[in-house]
């Protein structure tokens, strides 16, 4: 692939996946410090996208955004797993299942893509560490 549009495109959807899973599961959340935690986790994908969306700019490329079947998909699935069980253990659950994809996602994008530039291998770097370290945030609430 190698294609800096592709990459950083692919990094753009997963960050937005993720901002959306947040959005979504978010009222259903009754504990405060979880609630924090994942405030924290969407301002860093926050972050994160505002670098990809710069970098996407040096290529005269915009943004994809979600599919809005992705969108309603992602919706349906947080409301059907949460029907019978609103609680921060299954929350905690549902969020590490879409990161941990997501963390796949990247490291399979790092290693097709050996001749990325520097600067989207560094924007690549830095998500995939942040899902991992999300992933042990999220670890303590199950």
């Amino acid at each position: 692939m190698d294609s800096p549009g592709y990459i950083l495109n692919e990094m753009n959807k997963g960050i937005k996946m993720g901002m959306d899973s947040i959005s979504n599961v978010s009222e259903k959340i009754q504990d405060d410090t979880f609630k924090k935690d994942l405030k924290f986790q969407y301002d860093q994908y926050n972050e994160i996208l505002n670098k990809v969306n710069h970098e996407l700019s040096k290529y005269d490329d915009f943004p994809k955004e979600l599919n809005p079947m992705q969108k309603a998909m992602g919706w349906m699935s947080v409301e059907f797993n949460t029907m019978d069980d609103k609680s921060t253990s299954k929350i905690a659950e549902m969020m590490l299942q879409g990161t941990n994809m997501g963390i796949i996602k990247g490291v399979k994008l790092l290693n097709h893509n050996p001749k990325t530039a520097e600067p989207i291998k560094n924007i690549l770097t830095e998500f995939i560490q942040f899902q991992e370290n999300t992933v042990e945030q999220l670890k303590k609430y199950l």
